[in-house]
Order: structure tokens, then sequence, then C-alpha cells
């Protein structure tokens, strides 16, 4: 199963500037940051944002991008290669890699049959502090599994969700922060207590399906944008690493479901912003309409008829040939 097709565009980009005489990837590092894009129906795209340029120190970068080569020359030799997207979330760059089979979006069974895919025991209870607030007003706020935040940025968000003025539901895992305790500003938790949840892990699909759900503060991770987009919740992206920038940049530039959350001089994304920009998505009914029909693609797309079931029954029959 793979990423975002868009992710397998790039990997086809990588190949051919490795052929070009001009030195733009040097040891399997860009040499400079620039813009680029790779079909006139795809977003600009920055190389510092490729893959493994998010991912580490350069000796990291380097093992991940001859590791992308790897998998690279491995995609050219097999018959099939699943995606967990659909045809109509990235028509674009299927056109560049049209070999790959998108099935999804793929998500975890809402029978009694949980998934596995969890790295902490997922707190319920969130699940009934849901059920008491109003009908699209919750922020929910979730980093995925390996974001960490270092106690200035975690105060600042905490502050910027109180200033919000807005309830909201906060997953903060017991490692979220490089301090092992006392991370939340003075009073904050006292404060809170009547306008937030904190919880170590939540049920995700189903805090997204909640209808008192508004919108959804994310990494980006594709799991979590599938997860959202299926319900048809907005965003507010903050990417950390990996696939999650050019993830970002299908949210806010090409679906245009979702704003971004700016970083100031020092590197920190400042309570002021997150309060600005959750206030101007909660009032942009035009994302609200855009991730509405968007879940009715996805939706479509997984049901009978759809693209993605006639592409999991194809390879469905192909296996029992």
């Amino acid at each position: 199963m793979f990423p975002p097709v868009q992710v397998h565009s790039i990997l086809f980009l990588v190949n051919c500037l490795r052929l070009q005489p001009n030195g733009i990837i040097l040891a399997g590092t860009l040499v400079k940051d620039q813009t680029i894009q790779l079909s006139p129906r795809m977003p600009l795209m920055r190389t510092n944002h490729f893959v493994w340029k998010c991912i580490g120190d350069l000796k990291t970068q380097k093992v991940a991008f001859d590791a992308t080569i790897v998998y690279n020359e491995a995609v050219k030799s097999v018959n099939w290669h699943l995606c967990n997207t659909s045809y109509e979330l990235e028509p674009a760059s299927f056109d560049l890699v049209p070999n790959v089979l998108p099935i999804g979006p793929l998500l975890a069974s809402s029978g009694p049959r949980q998934s596995l895919g969890r790295f902490w025991p997922e707190d319920s209870s969130c699940l009934n502090w849901l059920n008491q607030q109003a009908a699209r007003s919750v922020i929910y706020v979730a980093f995925g599994s390996l974001t960490v935040f270092d106690r200035i940025q975690f105060q600042e968000l905490a502050m910027g969700l109180e200033l919000s003025n807005q309830p909201f539901l906060w997953v903060v895992r017991p490692d979220m922060t490089k301090e092992s305790s006392d991370v939340y500003p003075d009073g904050f938790q006292t404060r809170v207590a009547a306008q937030g949840q904190m919880v170590a892990w939540a049920p995700q699909q189903k805090v997204l399906s909640h209808p008192s759900v508004a919108c959804f503060i994310s990494h980006c991770g594709w799991n979590s944008t599938m997860e959202s987009l299926s319900n048809g919740v907005p965003f507010l992206c903050w990417p950390f690493f990996a696939d999650q920038f050019q993830n970002q940049s299908l949210i806010c530039d090409v679906w245009m479901v979702g704003l971004g959350l700016n970083k100031n001089e020092n590197g920190i994304v400042p309570r002021q912003e997150i309060k600005e920009k959750v206030n101007e998505l909660l009032a942009n009914d035009g994302i609200r309409t855009r991730v509405t029909e968007l879940k009715e693609t996805i939706k479509k797309s997984v049901g009978q008829g759809g693209n993605s079931t006639k592409n999991l029954d194809k390879f469905v029959k192909a296996m029992q040939i």
C-alpha cells in the first residue's frame, strides 16, 4: 500500500533529474531550494519539501533518498501498485503514474473489530464529552504518533486553543513534549476545564465522524487526511516531516479544504495565529462546501460501482486467475 500518488510523481521526477548534467541533485541532496511543477494541473512544489528532505539531518536524508531510489526501481518490476487514495482526489498525478491502482480511501471498520493501527490505548470517554457540544463547534487537535513539541510551542498551542473561545478536543500523548511534566501554561487546565478536553489518544475515526466536530488541526499524515476528508471535516494544516508538506499542498492548494498555519521569525506558530486561523476557517463557507462535496465524491468512489471499488474488484479477480 502506497502513499499519495503525488509522492509517486516525485519519485518519477527523481529519476529524471538524476540523468541531468546540471547538478540539481548531488549525493542524494538537492543543492538549493526551488519551486517546480510536475504538471500544469498539479500544484507548485518546493524541492525542500520533497519527502527525503524533511527527515532528520543530512545523513538521514541521504539514507531516505537512497531508499527512495530503490523503492522506485521496485515499483517498476511489479504488476500491481495499490494506493490508499481515489482517482478523483489526484487525477493529475495519476496521469504521470498510470499503473498505480487507487482503491481508497481505506478506513478501519466501524464494526466490533477494532483497528490495530494505533500506538496508545484509546480514551473513548471523549465521545461522551463530544455528545454534549453543539454541532460543528469543536476543534479537534491531533498530531499523530511521532510529532514532538518543545515547551514554547506546546504552550503557544495551548494558549491559542484557549483564546479561540471554541470547545476543543486535544490529543496530548504522554511523549508529546520533550519535557516529562508541567508543560501546560500556569492555570491552563483549570481555566479550560469547561472548554476543552485533553486525552492521551482518541478513537480518531469516531471523533471525526461526530457531528460536533468543526475542524481538524492536523499534522497532515495521509491516514489522518483520508479520515478527515471521508467525514467532511476541514483542516488547519501543521505539517512536520516526510510527505506531510505535500499533503498540505493538496489540502490547501488543490482541494482547497483547509488553511495553513504560519510560523514566526523564531519558527514558532504563535497563539494569535492559531486563534485567527481557527476563526477564519470556521467562518469560511466555501471551504465547508468544498469539503462536503469531496466527502460525497469519496463516498461514491468507494461505494458500489465507484472507481475505487472497481479497481479493488479488478485486483481481486486478477489474484484468482
